[in-house]
């Protein structure tokens, strides 16, 4: 093991996820296994594999040093990575036909194929830079995206071609706009009819959109890059259809765009019409829609209503093989599963997303514990676990075979073993590093509200070691959960742990595992149950451990972590004595649109509830340390928040620490700077609570 320091060896590792495979795809009926994975666990340059299930061996296909394509990353595709949160170069994505035998993915720009019988690879001559290239179902030919336009090219090079292209410069075809990407979680813009005849297309016009002009203020002598950003109440990039034959043919695709302008999903199979899932710009109501592709008309399927939001859950809409509609919906107390009228599950068990269709269903699913994800195969008689083991499982599916990664609080790593029924056919090996970490963790429920918690004391502790200062290290808000039964997300805390904190990670209302009820607590009020929360957990793990010296008391975090920071020394000087605020939400009215409005609604309407919300109002009540820090390039939350936060302080005359990190967008990658980012809190930490 290196001898470099735990912040060293995490930058240089990615937090120990480089060499872990990933990005799993069964193909050939189960035949092989195809996986992205880096050479080691300091090697950021993933390559493709293939794992022959017969034999249980491992196959690189394609290593991007053998195809003499260094890394150049467009802006385009920087900002792709930016929402997809890809950290790594080399091959980050890629796509393959029915069979599974034709693989493509894009590098540096340039279009690549891979045979998967062969293992040859080409380079096609397409059109640069190429973005998103994916073969149609028979691997005829190839569509992708370059310069705002969908072309196609077929498979032997021939032929490239645009299918659709811009018709004015803030016009593009087949990709997502930022919001799709950043808070659907739509990443893709275009679909292959099962035949591969055609393909429907989004049309995305960012000209309603306002310019932001972001800048770098370490490069004084570049020019700030004009961005459309869609603020919480402010126009959203238009959003339309398209079906295209592949000589250019076009049948524009019908549905009430003014009151459903946010296009969530599609799905275009051979069990059923394609399907569209568009919502209200307030997203209460969301349509499943039928899509005729010849004269472009939709029907509506399925209606889903909620008084607060409709939740965006991956896997559905969708057609099982008996042409029924398969959904996730929030009743009766639960995200359950749903097959033509009737649901398939119910509470306890709570639906986090569609992993796969036939027959039966294969779902991501938590029940009772949160903290734990399990694999569940569905039918119309109930729900079987697939998978064992207090931790997180996630996985795939292609005919009899199933890939499941797992990671626990045993293990350091993760496993991902690839199983054909019962029989265990080969597990894919893992490059990480392993952390050497001697993690001291235990998972809470604690108060009233039973909030999931995890309590980290340095690894030497001993029952009746005298008292320790206490760090609180939430994320705390919408879509991400930090307390989970898996070694890997606490990494970081147990190193804050070892130089003499005791950490709590605390999962409050809002935050995802808990069903419908608990995630709408937080409507209308970002900041109160979060913050909340957060005191009663802190209160809660002090009765249980004395240890905890509620005298010196601290908490830190990052985006929504950032935001919960900030408004736990502002408003509750009372429990908390210093701050950390990285990369935080200050004035909700600077965040997105689609993120911002399910919770807080329409500030045009409601300002009042963004006032309340924000944290400038509260600038004045600082009185204790607090130490922002913010990168320089921030694309999705945007310098403008600590400056302005910065600015109010000073107005109000309280004295803060602001850390500027020059050229650092939403989480610093470089190992000097993430290295050094930990080693300055824990100082600023020590000094503010003596």
């Amino acid at each position: 093991m290196s001898s470099a320091s735990f912040p060293r060896r995490s930058a240089r590792t990615q937090g120990f996820t480089l060499g872990a495979p990933r990005s799993f795809t069964v193909v050939g009926d189960g035949a092989r296994v195809l996986f992205l994975r880096s050479a080691s666990g300091t090697d950021r340059t993933t390559a493709l594999w293939a794992l022959d299930t017969a034999s249980g061996q491992e196959r690189l296909l394609a290593d991007p040093a053998a195809l003499q394509a260094a890394d150049q990353v467009t802006a385009a595709e920087q900002a792709r990575r930016e929402r997809a949160r890809e950290r790594a170069t080399g091959i980050t994505g890629y796509s393959t036909d029915r069979s599974g035998e034709l693989v493509v993915f894009p590098l540096s720009g340039r279009l690549f194929t891979a045979d998967v019988n062969t293992g040859a690879t080409r380079e096609l001559p397409a059109e640069q830079p190429v973005a998103d290239p994916r073969p149609s179902p028979d691997g005829a030919r190839i569509a992708y995206l370059a310069g705002g336009a969908l072309r196609v090219i077929e498979a032997d090079g021939t032929g490239d071609r645009a299918i659709a292209e811009p018709d004015g410069p803030d016009v593009s075809w087949g990709a997502a706009e930022f919001i799709a990407a950043e808070e659907m979680q739509r990443y893709r813009g275009y679909w292959w009819s099962p035949d591969g005849s055609r393909l429907l297309a989004a049309r995305v016009d960012e000209s309603p959109v306002d310019h932001w002009y972001l800048g770098d203020p370490n490069q004084p002598d570049r020019v700030p890059t004009a961005t459309r950003y869609p603020a919480a109440g402010t126009a959203n990039a238009e959003v339309g259809l398209a079906v295209f034959h592949l000589d250019g043919r076009r049948t524009d695709v019908e549905w009430d765009r003014s009151d459903y302008p946010y296009l969530v999903t599609a799905h275009w199979s051979e069990h059923g019409s394609p399907l569209l899932a568009v919502q209200t710009r307030d997203q209460r109501t969301q349509l499943v829609l039928a899509l005729d592709p010849g004269t472009g008309a939709t029907t509506e399927l399925h209606r889903d209503t909620d008084e607060r939001w409709i939740d965006v859950l991956p896997g559905w809409p969708a057609w099982n093989p008996s042409g029924e509609l398969v959904r996730i919906e929030a009743a009766e107390g639960a995200y359950r599963l749903v097959v033509g009228d009737k649901p398939w599950t119910g509470a306890p068990l709570q639906v986090r997303g569609i992993v796969d269709v036939g027959e039966d269903v294969l779902i991501s699913a938590s029940e009772g514990d949160p903290a734990e994800v399990h694999l569940h195969r569905v039918t119309a008689a109930g729900a079987e676990r697939l998978t064992t083991g207090a931790g997180v499982h996630a996985g795939t599916r292609g005919g009899e075979v199933l890939v499941v990664s797992s990671t626990t609080l045993d293990q350091p790593r993760s496993s991902t073993v690839v199983s054909r029924g019962q029989h265990r056919v080969a597990e894919i090996a893992n490059h990480a590093e392993e952390h050497g970490l001697d993690l001291n963790v235990r998972l809470l429920r604690l108060g009233d509200r039973e909030l999931r918690s995890a309590l980290l004391l340095p690894s030497d502790h001993r029952p009746g070691d005298g008292p320790l200062p206490v760090l609180l290290d939430p994320y705390g808000g919408p879509h991400a959960q930090r307390v989970l039964a898996r070694q890997q997300g606490y990494l970081t805390s147990q190193w804050f742990a070892d130089q003499g904190f005791a950490v709590l990670v605390t999962d409050g209302r809002g935050t995802p595992g808990r069903g419908p009820v608990w995630d709408r607590e937080i409507a209308g009020d970002l900041a109160g149950p979060p913050l909340q929360d957060q005191v009663d957990a802190l209160r809660a793990a002090a009765v249980e451990h004395p240890e905890l010296d509620l005298e010196r008391v601290a908490i830190r975090g990052w985006s929504f972590g950032g935001y919960l920071a900030a408004l736990a020394v502002l408003r509750r000087p009372d429990v908390f004595h210093a701050a950390v605020v990285g990369a935080g939400v200050v004035d909700w009215r600077l965040y997105d649109t689609h993120y911002t409005e399910r919770y807080l609604g329409d500030p045009n309407t409601s300002p009042e509830v963004y006032e309340a919300n924000s944290l400038l109002g509260d600038a004045a009540e600082l009185q204790r340390p607090m130490l922002i820090v913010h990168g320089t390039v921030d694309d999705n939350v945007v310098l403008a928040h600590a400056l302005r936060l910065s600015g109010a302080l000073t107005a109000a005359g309280r004295p803060h620490q602001m850390l500027p990190l020059p050229g650092v967008s939403h989480m610093p990658t470089d190992e000097t700077t993430a290295e050094n980012l930990l080693l300055l809190q824990v100082d600023f930490l020590r000094k503010s609570l003596g």
